[in-house]
């Protein structure tokens, strides 16, 4: 699965604000709500619910926030490089500047999975996260992700 399957330029956020973890949870769920027509409390709740289980702060100042949402038809996800990072409680203590927003429906757990590992190759990739941290628009910040599609492709 490719990042452009579930990410679009729509879907992806330049300087996101937030001054903590749990107004960054609720700021993810009311944008990706407003763009999926879901209810923002239904949104926010899935990723709490899943935050609850353990931190999504992966390390390196990434977070893949993740969840399963009734009313939605396929999986989504929203790119947020935010304007200051924010503790996170991630497994390495470090703040977080780069967010990947993952939503699914309750029955699309293969599909989920591959989102998540499609998230992970570019995670694995230091150099796509520094161009995405160094990308001066959203359209920048699309055309990296894209890029990384294709690097994956060959």
């Amino acid at each position: 699965m490719n990042l452009s399957s579930f990410i679009d330029s729509s879907s992806i956020r330049a300087n996101l604000s937030a001054r903590n973890k749990r107004q960054l949870l609720q700021t993810l769920g009311q944008v990706a709500s407003q763009q999926l027509g879901l209810d923002p409390g239904l949104v926010t709740d899935a990723i709490v619910e899943r935050e609850k289980l353990g931190s999504t702060g992966f390390g390196g100042g990434v977070a893949i926030p993740h969840g399963k949402v009734s009313g939605l038809d396929h999986v989504y996800g929203l790119v947020a490089r935010l304007d200051q990072p924010v503790d996170y409680q991630a497994i390495d203590k470090m703040p977080v500047d780069l967010v990947f927003l993952l939503l699914s429906p309750p029955d699309a757990g293969a599909e989920h999975l591959r989102a998540l590992a499609a998230v992970s190759r570019l995670i694995r990739h230091g150099d796509a996260l520094d161009q995405i941290r160094g990308a001066r628009s959203k359209d920048a910040m699309a055309s990296v992700l894209l890029g990384a599609d294709e690097l994956h492709a060959a």
